[in-house]
């Protein structure tokens, strides 16, 4: 089996989206994908609404940590296949240089964590972010790697990306 493909998930505060982008791509990606996030301006902890669905994942509390993208650009960190914003602001951001060059693209999801209301509707908000992520994530591992060439690949996963999440009903 080829090495897995690195993924790293870009947030701004790498406390929501972005960590609960890894936790999905870790558990849905079956070694074939191994997923990581980080952020520009880490939060230092991540949000405890998103921890409900890291756990239904399989995952521990401890798995996850919000830490500065600048982990990634360092020597002896792992040679990135894809770098992908879940946010706006992050997107428009200057990264680090990666290394691996790095295909990026950018599938921004509304922030579950600047929701507020009651904790059914906080959490709601968190369960909706995961289900978008989980579409476009779905997407990304069901696509042909092996028969795609860079140029294809990169534009597919813009159109992920570009991807209208119907509402749940």
């Amino acid at each position: 089996m080829p090495a897995p493909y690195n993924v790293l998930f870009l947030c701004t505060g790498n406390s929501a989206r972005s960590i609960l982008a890894e936790a999905l791509t870790n558990s849905l990606g079956e070694g074939r994908f191994q997923a990581f996030s980080a952020g520009s301006m880490p939060k230092g902890q991540v949000n405890p609404h998103a921890l409900p669905l890291t756990r239904s994942l399989g995952f521990e509390d401890q798995a996850f940590r919000s830490k500065s993208w600048d982990d990634f650009a360092q020597p002896g960190a792992p040679p990135l296949d894809f770098v992908i914003t879940v946010c706006d602001d992050a997107a428009g951001e200057v990264c680090p240089v990666w290394p691996g060059q790095p295909m990026t693209a950018h599938w921004g999801v509304p922030d579950p964590a600047a929701v507020t209301g009651t904790e059914a509707e906080i959490g709601a908000a968190f369960a909706e972010t995961c289900r978008r992520l989980r579409n476009r994530i779905e997407l990304l591992l069901n696509l042909p790697m092996a028969s795609l060439d860079r140029m294809s690949l990169h534009r597919r996963l813009h159109e992920i990306g570009e991807t209208r999440d119907s509402p749940v009903t």
